[in-house]
């Protein structure tokens, strides 16, 4: 059932507007249930580690861990006040100034960036004319953070959780034909929680064939990673292709938006075989407009 007109959501996906409009039962994949049997672990950004336990609030007791019990993970960066309070107030009332989009799962979104078919594989520039100028001087501060060096933003996408409308996002891996490696959010508002769970299905499935091979173990973990406002978090190496990332309802208590951010991968950067394609793309990406 198409409700994109109604509420922005198809398929399996659904939010609490449409739910109570058409009598949907609530997506288990939103909630709790579904992760109830996976042993819940909680990241601390101080150390690396993820700490047995539900309370994703654990980094705040670093470095006196009272659970010594612990996941060892790589791939995750999270760092804190990443912008200000008045950063902060500036960003959300510019792009409240934006028009919004409905988007799936209780969401609004706005995005800058080129349009890609992701099962085609097809790359197209479309309406992309670069990005809103009161939005550049997060990828600015990107170049203080030594992960982000050299990072070439080709998408951002604003998104917003509404609470009311039991907004989440399903678990998922970012598409790796053409994100690359490094994941990044900016989160805005309000505190959240970020699930990681091992993704046990077809490498074809997101494109990971076409990803850097990563061993792993596939343990049955939920590892939960506090996103505090005003938090950068990056996704990169086994956090970006070995696990699904994804936003429970419970776990939106307030508004929150948060500014997503991709990159191409290396086939599309200078030297890569689809240079070509993506030589005009980042040209536009360096434009901000007002």
């Amino acid at each position: 059932m198409d409700r994109s007109k109604y509420c922005g959501c198809k398929g399996i996906r659904s939010c609490r507007l449409c739910e109570e409009k058409y009598n949907l039962k609530e997506n288990q994949e939103l909630t709790t249930k579904w992760i109830k049997n996976l042993k819940s672990y909680v990241y601390c950004m101080y150390c690396n580690k993820a700490y047995l336990g539900s309370n994703e609030n654990e980094y705040l007791n670093h470095p006196n861990h009272t659970e010594t019990k612990f996941y060892k993970t790589s791939g995750i960066h999270v760092l804190l006040d990443f912008i200000s309070d008045d950063e902060e107030s500036y960003l959300i009332k510019y792009l409240d100034s934006l028009p919004w989009n409905m988007s799936q799962s209780g969401r609004r979104k706005q995005n800058f960036g080129p349009n890609c078919n992701f099962k085609k594989r097809k790359l197209k520039i479309g309406s992309f004319h670069g990005f809103p100028i009161g939005t550049k001087f997060i990828q600015d501060r990107f170049n203080s953070v030594p992960l982000l060096q050299n990072y070439k933003t080709i998408e951002q996408c604003t998104l917003e959780y509404d609470p009311n409308r039991g907004a989440s996002i399903d678990p998922h891996i970012d598409d790796c034909w053409i994100w690359g490696e490094r994941i990044v959010t900016v989160n805005l508002l309000s505190d959240t929680v970020l699930i990681l769970t091992k993704y046990k299905g077809d490498k074809k499935r997101y494109n990971l064939n076409l990803a850097p091979e990563i061993s792993n173990e596939i343990d049955d973990v939920a590892i939960r990673i506090s996103m505090p406002r005003k938090s950068l978090i990056v996704l990169y190496d086994d956090a970006r292709y070995n696990w699904e990332h994804s936003i429970l309802r419970e776990d939106i208590q307030f508004r929150r938006v948060c500014l997503a951010y991709r990159e191409f991968t290396l086939p599309y950067l200078p030297g890569g075989n689809n240079e070509s394609e993506g030589k005009h793309i980042l040209e536009i990406a360096k434009t901000f407009w007002e």
